[in-house]
């Protein structure tokens, strides 16, 4: 069979990874194309666009890349309607797979199936009509997503387990178990280069003050953004690049040694929840005070991190947009570092998580779920 992937962003390649992965023990002559990124590439597809080249978020780097994005999907279009697979995946990144699957629906090209729902439940709740439309099975990675598109929108969806329980536990059983340094802080600042750039520097002014202190600071580097970016932020920060460490490629590694850590909202707080690192969720955007009233008024839902959304709760503090400053992240920091009134409670709320996710085996899920409705389909030639 012939499967074509489509992912944004790095967490979007790993999880593309291991369900290509798992979809090759399912289907040994399966041939995989995909946009995505160096893992989807090493795990077997053919890498037709790296996600670097249209991963762009928010209103005004989307605006400023417009045509770029739009020449990616033309061509992401063609690349499709040219190889005819026997199956769509789409790995989130919904402002552009939804308007993929529009296409491939009217050509009648290939059954859509999405791998990792897009979050309509936070904002643009108005995508369902284009999912209900155009995607012909849902599989999520939320153990509260099923009840909100079934109750709220009469949409069937599956809860397949979430990848990045799979993806700690098999780094888990590769890696021999660090000893915790409970004076090392992990920075995780984002994967994209805006966000890195607003939440880095803040990141650094908030944590280095415990340098006196004996504390030690770790930046976790994202796989497409280069040694001298963070070189060049470190030092418009002021601070002596040479007292912190770039982590590249090893994050779960530093996550195992770590003792606390800073952290934006997006999948890297669960893993840091997973590893149990008690963290606060960072997220600084520009126009803080507009986005914050912005947030209030289309944000559906009262939580950004991942952690406290599957949680119901707050577990973890957020300070979002206008919310982080360096005194306020380092005051909330104080609270988990060791000896801190929070970390306790943050340790106890991360055993909750996990009982909600539930157990590994996500990829297979979906794959099995992905191989079953194709079975009696004639292959194409």
């Amino acid at each position: 069979m012939r499967y074509f992937l489509i992912a944004g962003e790095a967490s979007g390649d790993l999880h593309g990874a291991a369900l290509i992965r798992a979809l090759s023990k399912l289907d040994p002559e399966a041939r995989f194309q995909c946009y995505g990124g160096d893992a989807m590439a090493e795990a077997g597809a053919q890498l037709l666009c790296h996600y670097r080249d249209l991963a762009y978020m928010g209103f005004i780097p989307v605006l400023l890349h417009l045509r770029t994005i739009l020449r990616g999907m033309k061509r992401c279009k063609q690349q499709i309607e040219a190889w005819r697979p026997d199956v769509l995946i789409l790995i989130d990144y919904p402002g552009f797979n939804l308007k993929i699957a529009r296409y491939v629906k009217r050509r009648g090209i290939c059954p859509i199936h999405y791998y990792i729902a897009p979050k309509i439940w936070a904002w643009k709740e108005g995508r369902i009509k284009a999912i209900r439309r155009d995607v012909d099975a849902l599989y999520s990675i939320l153990p509260f997503e099923p009840d909100y598109f079934r109750g709220r929108h009469g949409y069937d969806v599956t809860y397949v387990g979430n990848p990045t329980v799979d993806e700690i536990a098999a780094w888990r059983d590769s890696h021999a178990p660090a000893v915790r340094d409970e004076r090392l802080i992990a920075l995780l600042p984002g994967s994209r280069t805006h966000e890195i750039k607003d939440n880095l520097q803040r990141m650094l002014r908030a944590a280095m003050p415990l340098t006196a202190e004996g504390y030690r600071l770790a930046i976790a580097a994202a796989p497409a953004i280069t040694d001298d970016f963070y070189a060049a932020l470190i030092d418009r920060s002021g601070i002596d690049g040479n007292r912190i460490d770039l982590v590249r490629g090893d994050t779960f590694a530093l996550l195992d040694r770590a003792g606390t850590a800073l952290v934006t909202s997006g999948t890297a707080t669960l893993e840091t929840a997973i590893m149990g690192v008690p963290q606060v969720v960072c997220y600084y955007v520009a126009c803080g005070r507009l986005v914050s009233l912005l947030r209030r008024l289309l944000l559906k839902v009262k939580y950004v991190s991942l952690v406290n959304l599957v949680c119901r709760r707050e577990v973890v503090t957020e300070l979002v947009a206008d919310g982080m400053t360096p005194r306020r992240v380092a005051d909330e920091l104080a609270l988990v570092l060791p000896g801190g009134t929070r970390r306790a409670e943050v340790l106890a709320g991360y055993d909750d998580m996990r009982r909600r996710l539930g157990q590994p085996g996500a990829p297979e899920r979906a794959a099995a779920h992905i191989r079953a409705s194709l079975k009696g389909k004639p292959e194409k030639s």
